[in-house]
């Protein structure tokens, strides 16, 4: 058999291309995303900052490793390499999220240090919502280890030790740990009708709670969260540094 040597056998006919398509020869064209995503090396760096954004995208009820390996085009496996469990990578993210949190100068008046170091730290934790409520396991971090150090050292500083060094470290810790929490559960709640409710639950029951009804318990609009935290964080304060 002839074949007609004008033209090739059709097994081996590729379309001719079109005018639109002779600028889009793959000598010319770009790398997809996807493609120079999963060229770049996957990092432990890149691994925690992917999961903070995740995070702060869906929260923590959502996290997956396979939600956050897709998020990087990457297997679960190739997670795996660089993070054992997710336990870790919330020990992980925690402490990134802290590195956020401005360290006062080493000489600053100590009052004023401890408070502002403080202050930082609950707003590094409120950019974070999710943040607080990974809390489970001790926090020794480099971020947050370093923060610890200036507080400690500061207080120190200003004439503590002893029993009175630790427990002021320990109270002020969990001062702003425990505002950031209460303030991100009541983040979660932040719907007029769900506080509307809240207060009907109180007031229906003034006759066992007569004070957290007469003085507006659940009322989160008295008086603004900065004002609260700033208030009894003078207060603490007061007790430790004069």
């Amino acid at each position: 058999m002839i074949v007609d040597t004008d033209e090739p056998p059709a097994s081996t006919t590729r379309p001719r291309p079109t005018e639109a398509d002779t600028g889009d020869v793959v000598w010319l064209r770009g790398g997809s995303d996807r493609a120079s995503r999963r060229a770049e090396p996957l990092t432990l760096e890149r691994i925690i900052v992917a999961a903070v954004a995740e995070l702060d995208e869906h929260g923590a009820e959502r996290l997956t490793m396979r939600r956050l390996a897709q998020r990087l085009a990457v297997t679960s496996t190739a997670l795996y390499w660089h993070v054992s469990t997710k336990e870790d990578l919330y020990d992980l993210v925690l402490d990134h999220v802290l590195a956020d949190v401005p360290i006062p100068a080493a000489d600053a008046d100590p009052r004023s240090g401890v408070r502002d170091l403080l202050i930082g730290w609950r707003a590094a934790m409120l950019a974070h919502p999710w943040s607080p409520s990974l809390l489970g396991r001790p926090m020794l971090g480099p971020n947050v280890l370093a923060r610890t150090e200036f507080l400690q050292a500061t207080l120190t500083r200003a004439g503590l030790s002893g029993i009175d060094l630790a427990s002021a470290t320990s109270v002020l810790a969990e001062f702003v740990i425990g505002a950031a929490i209460t303030e991100t559960t009541w983040l979660r709640l932040n719907d007029p009708a769900a506080l509307a409710k809240a207060r009907t639950h109180i007031a229906g029951l003034s006759r066992l709670y007569p004070t957290l009804n007469a003085t507006g318990f659940v009322d989160r609009t008295q008086w603004s969260e900065d004002d609260l935290f700033r208030f009894g964080l003078d207060r603490v304060l007061d007790a430790f540094l004069r």
